[in-house]
This record gives structure tokens, C-alpha cells and sequence, in this order.
């Protein structure tokens, strides 16, 4: 299933619209690293990731993982492990997945600059929980808790985000 994400901080799918948090930087056709602009592309849902400890496996046609504390994702576009998970402790910059909020309770993760990976283009683009204000993201689309579970058990397969 398609949903559609536009810069008025909706997702549509099936008929049902979603409030989401972007990225700081608006929607970018140029995304770089760093400039915390959420990517103007068309993204598949690769794999979902959640915390054993906090949530229920949840319900996908994607593939599903569980995070241990030492999970994380590689951000420096000087290391060969540029937009890849990595386990933590790193030689370099990587964000940690196992946080003490609740933001990464649930991760979507999403194809941005997966294949081929080219450094500085931007890492670790997710779909993933709202803070409770849904203040933006470094990137990133976030919805309420609820909703990230309902879009996720719909079959959610891909994301195209429109001005």
C-alpha cells in the first residue's frame, strides 16, 4: 500500500489522513547530510525495527527486527558503513537506536540513499514516532504512536513525499 506525505504534515493512505512531523529543513529534491531536510522522493518500507523491552512485534508485511541497546545507525560519510546499521561503539559518528525517549519505540526504515549508498546524500531517513508536539525532525516522517502501528498493520509498502 502507497501512502502519500505532503508539506501540510499529512499522510494519506487508504482513504485515511495522518498528522506526521518532517524534517526541520522542509521537503528537499536535494537532500545532504545534515541539513535535516526530509528527502522529495519515492520511498519503500525496507524493514521495521522496534524495542522488545517497550513494544509488541508489530504487525508488517515488512520484514521485522528487534533492537538491542548496542544497535545503531551510521551517519559519517567518511566511513565505509555510511547509512548502514552498525553496532555501537563505533570508530565515528553513528546515531544511536536504543534511545531513552520513545522516538525509535518503532522504526520504519525507509530506502533513502540505500543502493547505491552515496556519501553525503543523507542517512538514516525513518518513519518513526512524533514527539507528544510533533516538533520536526532531523529528516525523518513521524507519526503518533497509534497511528505508526495502524499504517504499519494496513500493509504500508512505500512513501511518496510531495511538496
Amino acid at each position: 500500500m502507497r501512502a502519500i506525505v505532503t508539506s501540510a504534515g499529512t499522510l494519506t493512505c487508504d482513504n485515511e489522513t495522518f498528522r506526521v512531523a518532517l524534517g526541520k529543513g522542509g521537503i528537499r529534491a536535494d537532500k545532504r547530510e545534515g541539513d535535516g531536510a526530509t528527502p522529495l522522493a519515492t520511498l519503500r518500507l525496507v524493514r521495521v525495527l522496534y524495542r522488545p523491552d517497550r513494544e509488541q512485534q508489530p504487525a508488517t508485511q515488512a520484514p521485522v527486527q528487534a533492537l538491542t541497546p548496542t544497535d545503531g545507525w551510521c551517519d559519517d560519510p567518511a566511513l565505509p558503513a555510511y547509512n548502514q546499521p552498525v553496532r555501537l561503539p563505533i570508530d565515528g559518528s553513528a546515531e544511536a537506536l536504543w534511545r531513552d525517549d520513545t522516538l525509535y519505540d518503532i522504526i520504519g526504515v525507509l530506502d533513502w540513499n540505500l543502493a547505491p549508498v552515496i556519501p553525503g546524500r543523507g542517512s538514516a531517513i525513518f518513519l518513526h514516532i512524533a514527539r507528544p508536539d510533533y516538533g520536526p525532525t532531523e529528516g525523518c516522517i513521524a507519526l503518533a504512536p497509534a497511528d505508526l502501528r495502524r499504517i504499519l498493520a494496513m500493509g504500508l509498502t512505500e512513501i511518496v513525499v510531495r511538496e
